[in-house]
């Protein structure tokens, strides 16, 4: 029975060369963002790279819809086996912390920290039922290291961490991997390690692994 790698926040950057490196070991892709055209495109692209993989339109914000999408892409392609967790965050979570007000902050945790705990909840059962799974969360360098310009993505990056390190603990006896990738200077910028074929390379590697927690794709300074 093939399996499904449900990548959240799907674009034509992380998100499709984590499709096409994956969907290349023989894994069924379920790509979900806001906007189901925009994943139908990167879909299509992707069969014909002779690669199965369907789009779902679903906010990170949105838990019951979010929830409601996973299940239906267990239901097309088979149950979620491996989980991306890597929406890119608002503009607005990006501001000084000076600068946020208490209901930009709230929006960056259902965004981060919220969205995680509805993703991992509607894939769960599938990962138990057999008997393995992994789960991907992608994260900046504000995860790590607090930045006050950066306030929203500081505070809900941190708190998504805080999670994931939990699940990691709490789900390695089950046989369920959960690990985080800090990419320090964001993704592309001319740096080969940072491009997105090479960060697929880095998340199939942490994958095949299927051991620690947390990884950098550069160290940080």
């Amino acid at each position: 029975m093939k399996t499904t790698v449900a990548i959240i926040g799907a674009g034509p950057g992380l998100g499709l060369a984590s499709a096409r490196r994956f969907g290349a070991e023989g894994f069924n892709i379920a790509l979900l963002s806001r906007t189901k055209e925009h994943v139908d495109v990167l879909a299509a692209e992707l069969a014909g790279a002779g690669i199965n993989a369907r789009g779902y339109a679903a906010d990170v914000r949105d838990q019951e819809g979010l929830a409601a999408a996973l299940a239906q892409a267990a239901e097309d392609l088979g149950p979620v086996e491996i989980l991306q967790y890597s929406p890119v965050p608002s503009k607005e979570y990006l501001r000084p912390v000076l600068e946020t007000t208490p209901e930009e902050l709230r929006s960056a945790l259902e965004f981060s920290a919220l969205g995680a705990a509805a993703a991992i909840n509607a894939v769960l059962p599938g990962m138990r039922g057999l008997g393995r799974g992994t789960a991907l969360f992608i994260n900046g360098s504000s995860a790590v290291r607090p930045n006050h310009n950066y306030a929203g993505t500081s505070a809900a990056f941190a708190a998504e961490s805080a999670y994931a390190q939990m699940l990691h603990d709490a789900l390695a006896p089950e046989g369920i991997h959960v690990a985080q990738l800090i990419i320090p200077l964001g993704i592309g910028g001319g740096d080969p390690a940072h491009e997105p074929a090479a960060l697929s390379e880095t998340l199939w590697s942490i994958y095949s692994d299927g051991k620690d927690f947390r990884s950098f794709v550069t160290p940080l300074d």
